[in-house]
């Protein structure tokens, strides 16, 4: 019988378990995957720990995106098939080695891209650029910011970010992320150990500021972005690792600054038309090579809690996956 790993009380990823389930029967429409891998996401550790805004209801399965092949439909599922390679988009529910799904959740896999890095595709590549193009509209020449520049979602930000024409700031908490961060188009990295970061941009900018602030991190990070941002910027929420951020007013009063929120799930939900087009253009991209997740590390499904501790601890350098064959 395939296995999950199954949320039965709330908590750190060590009060999750592993489990085996027998098959679910397939609904009409409905496919089958074999999951190959499966994507390490901050959501999941929330949602595992009841701090999430999505609080599913009790057993449950973690993991918002897998990889796997199709491999049994039902007969009425349109434009799948068996054999089909598949990226998963889910609410939850990857962290197992088999699920049912609809054919609206699936997408074909990058050829370019193995099940690893199928897996860890969509969440952070598709924030970023709904981030960058819906709600930043970043235009060739400015200067973007990239905080956690080597996370996911700040090096699919990074990425982006460069071939939308923007002069990349990277910024990150060690060399090694950084020269990942260079690697991938920064045109400057900042450590934050060596420098002051707001002192950074102002020097790199010769005093105008950032254009655009991508902030996955929050807390000082985001007050501190406030101070370095140019007329007009535009900050992006992406998240809060580091802690919920205060907002100045007056700083942003003074720099005709925007603050914000970047939900991606949210606003693909509310415009499927929209969230439609976002993966037509990352699946090309992919596809054409310009854009591909840094997977750093890759675990055995059973490893699931070391895999997360990852996220947590900030050891990853791009993305975390668990691998289930």
């Amino acid at each position: 019988m395939p296995k999950a790993v199954v949320c039965r009380e709330l908590g750190p990823p060590e009060r999750l378990c592993l489990e085996t389930f027998p098959p679910a029967p397939l609904g009409q429409g409905q496919v089958r995957v074999a999951i190959h891998a499966a994507g390490i996401n901050f959501p999941d550790i929330l949602m595992a720990a009841g701090e999430y805004q999505l609080k599913p209801e009790l057993p449950f399965t973690p993991g918002v995106e897998a990889a796997g092949e199709v491999i049994e439909l039902d007969g009425s599922a349109k434009g799948v098939a068996v054999g089909d390679r598949v990226i998963v988009k889910m609410r939850y529910g990857a962290y197992a080695e088999e699920a049912v799904v609809t054919p609206s959740q699936l997408t074909p896999l990058p050829s370019t891209f193995d099940y690893a890095e199928g897996a860890t595709f969509l969440a952070a590549h598709g924030t970023a650029y709904h981030a960058l193009i819906d709600r930043g509209e970043v235009k060739p020449g400015e200067v973007l910011l990239v905080h956690g520049a080597g996370g996911g979602v700040g090096l699919a930000a990074v990425e982006i970010g460069k071939m939308l024409g923007a002069t990349v700031i990277a910024a990150a908490s060690s060399e090694e992320k950084l020269a990942v961060a260079q690697g991938r188009g920064a045109d400057h990295a900042v450590l934050y150990a060596r420098e002051p970061f707001r002192d950074a941009v102002k020097r790199i900018t010769d005093g105008r500021g950032a254009d655009v602030v991508f902030d996955p991190v929050g807390g000082e990070i985001f007050e501190n972005s406030l101070r370095c941002i140019a007329w007009g910027a535009r900050i992006l929420v992406i998240g809060f690792t580091g802690g919920i951020g205060l907002a100045r007013t007056n700083l942003l009063l003074i720099k005709g600054a925007s603050v914000l929120g970047v939900r991606a799930g949210e606003a693909a939900r509310r415009n499927p038309s929209a969230g439609e087009a976002r993966i037509k253009a990352l699946s090309k991209w992919a596809e054409a090579g310009k854009i591909r997740p840094n997977v750093s590390h890759r675990l055995p499904l059973e490893n699931y809690a070391q895999a997360m501790r990852l996220l947590i601890d900030r050891k990853a350098i791009g993305r975390v996956a668990l691998m289930m064959r």
